[in-house]
């Protein structure tokens, strides 16, 4: 009676497992449908013609085409789309430089250096991620105005340089208070300064930090449209984000086949960053410094 009890508890614990895990595994598909319909639908109405996009329930095209991928190489408005690709690289790299020096140094000031101040700076730079974009944007529109530099890409980066971005200092910040002060001390006895150890020594170990800053900066200024929008007034100046509106003309006639179709390219550069330096978020974590 005993090994009979005993065998069916374990094949009842046994189907409840089971039951459970094909549940689980059934939830996470179904979690997963739902984020990759909208990849999915992309990339159908990319091969179907314009014509179908909007009127079909048919999430992919029954006889696919490759005219909107065909169109892209005509540019928009005479204009190649190779240039807003080049627009959109050149402030999305410019804006990684400045956010990784810039919010670095401010970092490193923040959580090595004393001086007379410092909580109340710091207290004051948390405080401007409680300002909304909106509240500063006229402000610093009629300052560029004032300045002459409207139509330049001088706005879009000025504040990356700057160490405006108050989130990425923070980031940096915590990730060298948590470097051993041992490491500054040995430093200093062998003469280096301030900036030698920000360089040679503290920089290399908050290697993580500062990648996942660039990943964020990398795509958050890929995908800004209000920046570029205000400020860029030639479309030989536009981004990817102000091309993807050139497909829309004055009448309201849009071209959804070759938008859809381009805002997939769009998607390559980013995926391929973030590839690229991914393996860089979690290298180096259990890292104190130290070696032997």
């Amino acid at each position: 009676m005993t090994l009979t009890s005993t065998s069916r508890r374990t094949r009842t614990g046994s189907g409840r497992a089971r039951t459970g895990s094909i549940a689980w595994h059934l939830g996470a598909l179904a979690v997963l449908a739902v984020v990759l319909y909208p990849v999915v639908w992309v990339i159908g109405g990319s091969l179907k013609p314009n014509d179908e996009i909007v009127g079909s329930l048919r999430l992919l095209p029954t006889d696919p085409i490759l005219e909107n991928y065909r169109r892209l190489a005509d540019g928009i408005a005479d204009i190649p789309i190779s240039t807003f690709f080049s627009n959109s690289l050149l402030l999305s790299l410019g804006s990684v430089a400045g956010v990784v020096l810039s919010c670095s140094l401010a970092a490193y000031a923040f959580a090595r250096i004393g001086f007379a101040g410092r909580g109340i700076l710091f207290s004051v730079m948390i405080g401007t991620l409680l300002l909304p974009y909106h509240v500063l944007l006229i402000p610093q529109y009629v300052l560029f105005q004032k300045l002459e530099l409207v139509n330049t890409y001088t706005p879009l980066l000025l504040g990356k340089y700057l160490a405006t971005d108050a989130f990425f200092v923070f980031l940096m910040m915590q990730f060298m208070r948590n470097l051993p002060k041992e490491l500054d001390e040995a430093a200093r006895l062998d003469g280096c300064g301030h900036l030698r150890i920000y360089w040679s020594i503290v920089l290399p170990l908050c290697r993580p930090a500062l990648i996942t800053s660039a990943i964020f900066t990398f795509i958050n200024a890929w995908n800004d449209f209000m920046g570029p929008l205000i400020y860029l007034n030639e479309p030989e100046k536009y981004t990817v984000s102000l091309g993807l509106k050139m497909f829309v003309d004055q009448d309201g006639l849009a071209n959804y086949g070759g938008m859809i179709a381009m805002s997939l390219v769009a998607l390559l550069p980013v995926l391929l960053f973030f590839l690229a330096f991914q393996r860089y978020l979690i290298d180096g974590m259990a890292t104190s410094g130290l070696k032997g």
